[in-house]
């Protein structure tokens, strides 16, 4: 109960109190009229003789019970009223805030001692006293702080303020050191209710939590600076250990040798798992990760994902499938980092706990609307499961299936609660559906709206018919199901020799593409492309392979018409299907060794010059990554060690690329990026950012210096690589000069 809900309980009881001697007094002036009456019959009666000495008797003992009757009554009543009048008062003085009431004239009707403390000293301080009054003595008694503000002027504007039709609610600040908030009420018959409410505790209380707030967001600052640092110095290092381990692994080597190096990466790449998900775990606890949305490929996002997930898992003959419904489109506004974050997390935890089989990331369209599109991603996989008892919690922080059978994987355990942060955050749903021992299915669902339109790819007309030949049954199911959408006949093969008798029942009948995995059981898709070119047809054979680096050398490459990395990417199966009614262009290039030397632009089937690459980067570790990471390639590479370098570098060699290191002595990237940009020439030339900065809004902040694409530390050859074929300028030779792997020269 409120103070103003229990002063007006108590004069509610007064007011009864006095009603309920207004009527004992009424009563006892009927009493009175009667006893008159009585008086005035007996005088009558006694003038007429007609009374008696009994009659009298007891005329005058009504009489006396009338007048003993409303005298109780009225004396009830009158201790009602005292006994209510005390209690109101008592209420109000034992409350701490201030209360008192002025009438009509503004003058001081009742008041109690906490409002008349502050006035303590001064008689003249009393009921009677106006209010104008009361706030001079505040002001000329220096009662209240008024700071800068005139004496005059301070009474004036207090007074002023009950002229006003609502008395808006004000603070005073005691030269005795506590604070009050003044709140006025305008009451009926013209009164005014003021309460004074001591706010001093309060206000106390605000400047500590204020105080804790600001350290609060120091120590967080400081958490972030430092968290921020030291991924920066981190991953500088780590850097060179992943980056050689890779190159390594890609040498000759023992088998102890070998497995020394894999498990150098391995674990390199196991530690910056873990230094990835703290760091992002600590910003979304934090509250400061948000979302940069802006236009992105989904398809090959997820891609990406897969070729840089596949090393790990053609170790262990786990094969990585993407179903991508062909009437859905590709392009969409969301944060493409937190999308590659979230299928890396999702696709990431299902080949750790998946020992064979395959995985498998499958993406649908739902509610379409004009701007918007609800997309399905599930990832399934064939590995160990998850128990029902412990599904419920596997999207919290820090766990995992705790059994005999997932305690052998390490991890953090904070994958899967960040992924489903992020989605939440995209304004999306998550879900798991598993069953030990059968494999898991963790799926997400988003509305996103759609970027700009995608051009329509058209198919020969005389495309009609196409043999798939492919030993895994799940990719001959995606395969059959996306060619079939397109309006083409599908036959299926599942090994060379069955594609063989196939296509010579086939013969005859039409057969316009096949379509083979290098990689089959017993005898090889190239073998049977060497099989298939000696027994005459002319059919059309693209090559499908996981690892098209492992085909260089074989001479099944000069008779297939292109080589496809697997998973395979809807837009550049398209490309192939649309590009037969073109004539053939050849067999795709055979590439060398690693330790062959890089063959002369001259040599190159795309013909035309050189490359010309610009690296900056301080680190003499990061500098040999890098140029081994591209010494097979046919580019021409020139290092700068900072940013000045790296601007005189670009006037003289005038690079079709630049490698930018953000952090470097004296001038840094960014710095250098915005010098670049203002050579003539230098606005056109896609700039490549190369950072050990992973905090969420680094990527942004980079990205707003003006740089184009941003390469995080340690580096992956395969995105190198795609980002060097991708931003090659026409009238330059392909920098890869092995079989052409379409999903590289796409840009999206």
């Amino acid at each position: 109960m409120t103070l103003f809900d229990k002063l007006t309980q108590e004069r509610r009881l007064r007011l009864t109190a006095e009603r309920r001697l207004d009527f004992c007094q009424r009563e006892r002036d009927a009493a009175m009229a009667l006893i008159d009456a009585l008086r005035a019959e007996m005088t009558q009666l006694r003038q007429h003789g007609r009374s008696s000495a009994l009659d009298q008797a007891l005329h005058a003992a009504a009489l006396e019970n009338v007048q003993l009757r409303a005298r109780e009554e009225t004396e009830n009543a009158q201790r009602s009223a005292t006994q209510a009048e005390r209690r109101l008062w008592d209420s109000i003085n034992t409350i701490r805030d201030g209360f008192a009431v002025f009438n009509a004239r503004q003058e001081l009707v009742i008041a109690n001692q906490a409002y008349l403390n502050v006035f303590s000293g001064i008689p003249e301080a009393q009921i009677g006293v106006t209010y104008r009054r009361l706030v001079e003595i505040l002001a000329h008694e220096e009662r209240v702080v008024l700071g800068d503000e005139p004496r005059d002027a301070w009474i004036d504007a207090m007074v002023a303020r009950w002229d006003d039709a609502r008395i808006e609610p004000m603070t005073l600040c005691f030269s005795r050191g506590d604070t009050a908030r003044i709140h006025d009420r305008r009451a009926r018959g013209g009164d005014i209710v003021s309460l004074v409410r001591d706010i001093t505790e309060q206000q106390r209380h605000a400047a500590e939590m204020e105080v804790a707030r600001d350290r609060a967001e120091a120590a967080n600052r400081a958490k972030s600076a430092f968290l921020a640092n030291m991924s920066h110095e981190i991953r500088t290092p780590m850097n060179g250990v992943v980056g050689m381990a890779e190159l390594l692994c890609d040498s000759a080597l023992s088998a102890e040798q070998r497995l020394y190096a894999d498990t150098i990466r391995s674990s390199g790449e196991a530690l910056l798992t873990i230094i990835n998900d703290v760091l992002d775990y600590s910003k979304i606890e934090a509250d400061k990760l948000t979302l940069h949305p802006e236009p992105f490929d989904l398809e090959r996002c997820i891609h990406e994902v897969l070729i840089l997930l596949q090393a790990g898992a053609r170790n262990r003959r786990i094969e990585l499938l993407l179903d991508y419904d062909l009437m859905l489109p590709r392009r969409f506004m969301a944060d493409p980092g937190r999308m590659r974050q979230v299928m890396t997390n999702l696709a990431g935890n299902a080949v750790k706990f998946t020992e064979a089989g395959h995985v498998l990331i499958r993406v649908t369209g739902g509610e379409a609307a004009p701007d918007h599109q609800t997309i399905t991603v599930t990832i399934e996989d064939t590995g160990i499961g998850i128990p029902p008892e412990n599904a419920k919690q596997i999207f919290s922080e820090f766990a995992q299936v705790d059994d005999q059978s997932s305690r052998k994987f390490e991890g953090t355990g904070l994958g899967l609660a960040i992924a489903q942060r992020l989605i939440a955050l995209m304004g999306g749903e998550i879900w798991l559906d598993s069953e030990p021992g059968r494999g898991s299915c963790f799926g997400f669902s988003l509305s996103l709206p759609r970027a700009e339109g995608e051009a329509p790819v058209a198919l020969p007309p005389d495309l009609s018919h196409v043999v798939v030949v492919d030993a895994q049954p799940m990719n001959r199911a995606i395969l059959e199901r996306q060619l079939a959408r397109l309006g083409l006949d599908v036959t299926l093969c599942d090994n060379a020799e069955g594609a063989l008798k196939t296509l010579e029942v086939l013969r005859g009948q039409g057969v316009d593409l096949v379509l083979v995995d290098a990689d089959l059981d017993g005898q090889s898709g190239l073998d049977l492309t060497l099989r298939l070119r000696a027994a005459g047809p002319d059919t059309p054979v693209v090559l499908l392979s996981a690892n098209p680096a492992a085909l260089r050398g074989h001479p099944a490459l000069t008779e297939a018409r292109a080589v496809l990395q697997k998973p395979l990417l809807r837009h550049d199966l398209l490309q192939q299907l649309s590009g037969l009614s073109q004539p053939d262009p050849g067999p795709p290039e055979q590439q060398p060794a690693p330790s062959a030397p890089v063959p002369e632009a001259s040599g190159s089937g795309d013909g035309g010059r050189r490359m010309r690459i610009l690296a900056a980067e301080d680190n003499k570790t990061n500098r040999l990554v890098f140029s081994k990471m591209v010494e097979a390639l046919a580019i021409e590479l020139t290092f700068a060690e900072d940013g000045e370098q790296a601007v005189a570098a670009f006037r003289e060699t005038k690079p079709d690329l630049v490698f930018m290191d953000i952090s470097m002595p004296g001038m840094d990237g960014r710095t250098a990026t915005r010098e670049i940009r203002q050579i003539p020439g230098g606005a056109q030339v896609p700039i490549i950012a190369l950072t050990a900065h992973a905090m969420a809004g680094d990527e942004e902040d980079i990205l707003a210096a003006g740089l184009d694409h941003v390469l995080t530390k340690p580096l992956k050859k395969p995105l190198l690589l795609d980002v060097i074929a991708r931003y090659r300028p026409e009238g330059t030779c392909a920098p890869l000069p092995g079989p052409s792997v379409a999903s590289s020269h796409d840009a999206g």
